[in-house]
C-alpha cells in the first residue's frame, strides 16, 4: 500500500576507491575493472513525498555552500528521474511524488555523488510506494543506472568487479580517517579513460587481484592500508590535470599517510592515522588556500538507508 500520507527520507553516502584497477579497452569500448571501494561519512539526503492524485515527479536539490550548483544536471535529466523510471517499469506503473535532494558530495568529483542519489531515490520511492521489492531486483534496477549505484546500496566496504557493478562485501574491522579535497573544477570521466589508454597500452586485459588491499583492510593496519592503496587512473588525472599531483603531494608533505586521487578525480583524499591527525592535516591543507574545501570523514559506513519516514 502506498505511504500516501508520509514521506520517507533515505541517506546515501559518497565512496571513495581504495583501489582501482582498469583492464585494457574491450571490443564494446568498456574496461574490465577491479576496485575496492568504501563508503565514507559524507551523504546525500533525497526526501520523497507522496502526491495523491497526481502520477508526476518533481526534483528539486538544494546543495551545501561549497557545491556550485551550476554543475546539477537540468530538469528531467536527474539521476532521481531515471530511478523512478526503472522502478516503476518493473512494477508496471508510474510512481508520483515530490523529491527533495539535499547534497552535501560534491559533484563531478568522483565520489559517486549522483549514484549516491540514484541509490537513494530506488529505496525511497519503494518504500513510499510499498512496492516491496526485493534486495537482489533493487541491485539489479542500481546497475542499469549506473556502475557505482549497487555500491551506494550496500555501503561498507565492497569489492566491485565487472565495470564496478557486481559487488560483494569484504572484512572491513577497522575504522578509517580520511581528508577529502574537492576540486571546483570538474573532471571528464570519459577523458580520464581515454588519456589512461594512450598512456598505458600495453595494459592487461585484466587488472591484478586486489589481494593486499583486501588482507590490508582486514588487518586494521592503517599503515599497511596506506602502502596497498592504488589508482590505474591517477597518472592520466594528474597528467591532465598536474594541480593535482601537486595536491596530492602537498597532502602527503602535510601529514598524511598516502595519499591519491579517487575514482577518476578530480577529488584527493589523504588517508590519516586517526581522527585528530586528519584534523590537523586539514587544517594545513585549508590553511594554505582560503578557497579549498578541506573535509574529514571516516568510513566504513553504511549504504542507503531509511532515516525518517518508517
Amino acid at each position: 500500500m502506498s505511504r500516501s500520507d508520509q514521506q520517507v527520507t533515505v541517506r546515501a553516502a559518497a565512496k571513495i576507491n581504495l583501489l582501482l584497477g582498469v583492464g585494457s579497452p574491450r571490443p564494446d569500448g568498456f574496461h574490465t575493472l577491479v576496485t575496492v571501494y568504501q563508503a565514507v561519512s559524507m551523504y546525500d539526503d533525497v526526501t520523497v513525498t507522496a502526491t495523491p492524485g497526481h502520477d508526476g515527479l518533481t526534483v528539486a536539490t538544494d546543495v551545501a555552500a561549497y557545491i556550485d550548483a551550476s554543475h546539477l544536471p537540468g530538469t528531467g535529466h536527474n539521476i532521481v528521474d531515471r530511478a523512478a523510471a526503472v522502478l516503476g517499469a518493473h512494477h508496471g506503473r508510474s510512481l508520483g511524488a515530490e523529491v527533495r535532494v539535499d547534497k552535501s558530495i560534491p559533484i563531478a568529483g568522483g565520489l559517486a555523488g549522483g549514484s549516491a542519489d540514484g541509490a537513494a531515490a530506488l529505496l525511497a520511492l519503494d518504500r513510499l510506494h510499498g512496492l516491496g521489492t526485493t534486495d537482489d531486483d533493487l541491485l539489479a534496477l542500481a546497475a542499469g543506472l549506473g556502475s557505482d549505484v549497487p555500491f551506494a546500496l550496500v555501503g561498507g566496504s565492497a569489492l566491485g568487479e565487472g565495470h564496478g557493478e557486481v559487488v560483494t562485501r569484504v572484512d572491513d574491522p577497522g575504522s578509517w580517517w580520511w581528508v577529502v579535497v574537492p576540486s571546483a573544477k570538474g573532471m571528464s570521466t570519459p577523458a580520464v579513460y581515454r588519456h589512461h589508454d594512450e598512456l598505458r597500452p600495453d595494459a592487461p586485459e585484466l587488472p591484478a587481484p586486489p589481494d593486499e588491499v583486501l588482507a590490508a583492510l582486514a588487518s586494521g593496519d592503517v599503515r599497511r592500508l596506506a602502502a596497498a592503496l592504488h589508482n590505474d587512473l591517477e597518472q592520466a588525472a594528474c597528467d591532465l590535470r598536474p594541480d593535482l599531483a601537486r595536491l596530492v603531494a602537498g597532502g602527503v608533505d602535510a601529514g598524511a599517510l598516502r595519499g591519491l586521487v579517487s575514482g577518476s578525480g578530480p577529488t584527493c583524499v589523504f588517508l590519516c592515522e586517526s581522527a585528530d591527525h586528519a584534523r590537523g592535516v586539514a587544517g594545513t591543507l585549508a590553511g594554505e588556500d582560503d578557497e579549498r574545501v578541506v573535509l574529514v570523514v571516516h568510513g566504513p559506513v553504511a549504504g542507503a538507508h531509511v532515516v525518517a519516514g518508517e
